[in-house]
């Protein structure tokens, strides 16, 4: 069907046309009474199913005598608690953080290559907006949705800081940034060492730049991992548009290897954010 430009103003589509564009943000799916499930929460869900799967079926079939997979497997924690101690420089600290830190990296990894699968951003449904027709995807990966990130950077750091405060005590942990030591040692030194009163403030100032540090980490590791995902997503899809059959794949490939070392980042970060929060020196 022709439509002349005079029939339609700036921004219209005509009606048998559907818009499919690649979005900073998750598009809704359905609802959940006043709970919007977005496809990017779709494809998260189905990340968290797949290792719940993966992790039943490997722990029914531990045995005593290791073989096959299991071999593997076990190598393969073994490498990661050595790559986690040249980080925490303790091994208790490295059984205790790894958790948390593996389980971050599975989650973002397995998120990362599913958005590189057939069908996830290709297969949805059309909705109406007003006068124009788009393409909801039904899945969307994961980690290319910024709230997905930011959930991860947020989580990332309060459990650094939860953890810090265990270890350490909570008001040494307090003090790390909000420094009131300094200023309660000023009285009983400052006759032996006049300086203390400038000094001391300025520690408690420090502890004012720490705090800024504190969201500059989230800032950092959610805008990292969604611009590198995003990226890639905008990427493969030009790639295909141009040539759909062989001109992708060489980019699919490099966005695996880009899902893959994005993982690691995220969970080496997070492991270095827990060792400096457990640590008894002050910042």
């Amino acid at each position: 069907m022709s439509v002349n430009a005079e029939q339609l103003n700036i921004g219209e589509v005509p009606q048998g046309e559907v818009r499919h564009e690649a979005t900073l943000f998750a598009e809704p799916v359905f609802h959940l009474g006043s709970f919007t499930v977005t496809n990017s929460l779709l494809n998260s869900w189905v990340a968290v199913f797949i290792l719940v799967a993966i992790f039943i079926l490997i722990g029914k079939k531990i045995k005593k005598i290791p073989k096959g997979l299991q071999n593997i497997f076990e190598f393969t924690l073994d490498e990661a608690l050595k790559l986690a101690d040249s980080i925490t420089g303790n091994r208790k600290r490295s059984e205790k953080f790894l958790p948390i830190s593996l389980a971050l990296f599975l989650f973002i990894l397995v998120n990362n290559w599913l958005g590189l699968l057939p069908g996830i951003g290709t297969i949805g449904f059309i909705e109406a907006e007003g006068t124009h027709r788009v393409f909801v995807p039904l899945f969307r990966g994961g980690t290319a949705d910024l709230n997905t990130t930011l959930a991860l950077a947020l989580f990332a750091v309060v459990a650094s800081h939860v953890l810090g405060a265990i270890t350490v005590g909570l008001w040494d942990h307090f003090n790390k940034f909000v420094n009131i030591k300094s200023f309660l040692a000023i009285p009983g030194k400052i006759r032996k060492d006049v300086t203390i009163v400038l000094v001391n403030p300025i520690k408690a100032f420090v502890g004012i730049i720490e705090i800024i540090g504190e969201f500059a980490k989230v800032a950092s590791l959610s805008f990292r991992l969604f611009g590198n995902i995003f990226a890639g997503e905008v990427l493969l899809a030009s790639m295909m548009l141009l040539f759909a059959f062989i001109l992708p794949l060489p980019f699919m490939f490099l966005e695996i290897i880009v899902g893959l070392i994005q993982a690691l980042i995220f969970a080496m970060l997070t492991l270095v954010f827990m060792t400096i929060a457990t640590s008894h020196e002050e910042h």
